[in-house]
């Protein structure tokens, strides 16, 4: 998997944030991390949503049982950057709950059907979304 991310980053770094492959002409941003338990630096790319001058991310990870790594990192140290386009913003991650978790899941279900199979593959109650807003 590293490989393959690795191979999105540089993409997305030599493009201003533009890829091909499974997310040409799909929203993309590189998620910088710390890890929970080791305090290793991490980078993700994920697909987002703008919501008003904030991001949301999803904690998909495909359909799976459990959240991604990423997830809990971002529980442990929720500031955060990330990489949109060209630019680098600082961010506070925090879970969406209520209307706004569901009013978010639902544009990205609609705009990116395989979310939809996403829920449909797990058994998690509930696939995060969290929101990454500019500090």
């Amino acid at each position: 998997m590293s490989d393959w991310n690795n191979g999105i980053i540089e993409e997305f770094r030599a493009n201003d944030g533009r890829v091909g492959g499974v997310f040409e002409g799909r929203p993309l941003l590189l998620l910088h991390h710390t890890g929970a338990r080791t305090g290793t630096r991490r980078l993700s790319p994920l697909m987002y949503q703008k919501v008003g001058d904030s991001y949301a991310i999803f904690a998909s990870k495909g359909g799976a049982e459990d959240n991604p790594d990423w997830f809990y990192n971002l529980k442990a140290h929720p500031k955060v950057s990330i990489e949109v386009g060209a630019e680098v913003v600082d961010v506070r991650a925090r879970i969406a709950q209520g209307e706004e978790q569901d009013t978010i899941w639902e544009q990205q279900k609609k705009d990116y059907p395989q979310f939809a199979g996403y829920e449909e593959k797990t058994s998690r109650p509930q696939i995060p979304v969290i929101v990454l807003d500019p500090v």
